[in-house]
């Protein structure tokens, strides 16, 4: 990624072991597209989501544009994502065979000005996981704390 960050779902690594990630572009509308360019958008609580052949980001916020007033789009409609064929295979194949999730991670401006969308395909940890990750993160903490004072 080396755009400019509209949005990023920091709990994806809490929650979940990031495995592969890859980047899709998304079908969005005028008033969607202009809202993003404001820099608002929440991606938190998304996951993609299969629908035959197609995979769609659900359930991702939006705000909707002011000055677009009654041409204005649903908030947290669902959004075509934009993959090759190969790649939708690929993840449609994690989906059902492995039980994995797609969780996105960011949503970013890519050089040419286009919205894109980073995925990752995702296991989800459960509660002993999410303590060992936190437990790990706090160690590297005071790791970092100690060096700094010893100099």
């Amino acid at each position: 990624m080396t755009g400019k960050l509209i949005a990023e779902n920091r709990r994806a690594r809490f929650d979940y072991f990031l495995e592969e990630t890859f980047e899709a572009g998304i079908s969005l509308t005028g008033s969607e597209v202009k809202s993003l360019r404001l820099g608002k958008a929440n991606i938190a609580e998304s996951y993609a989501n299969a629908q035959g052949r197609e995979i769609s980001l659900v359930n991702a916020y939006i705000p909707p544009y002011g000055p677009a007033n009654r041409f204005n789009h649903e908030p947290r409609r669902p959004r075509r994502l934009l993959l090759h064929r190969k790649q939708i295979d690929r993840l449609l194949g994690a989906l059902h065979r492995d039980g994995r999730t797609i969780i996105p991670t960011r949503l970013y401006w890519n050089e040419k000005g286009l919205a894109k969308l980073e995925l990752a395909l995702a296991k989800g940890k459960s509660a002993p996981d999410k303590r060992h990750t936190e437990a790990e993160r706090d160690w590297k903490r005071e790791q970092g704390r100690l060096m700094r004072e010893k100099g």
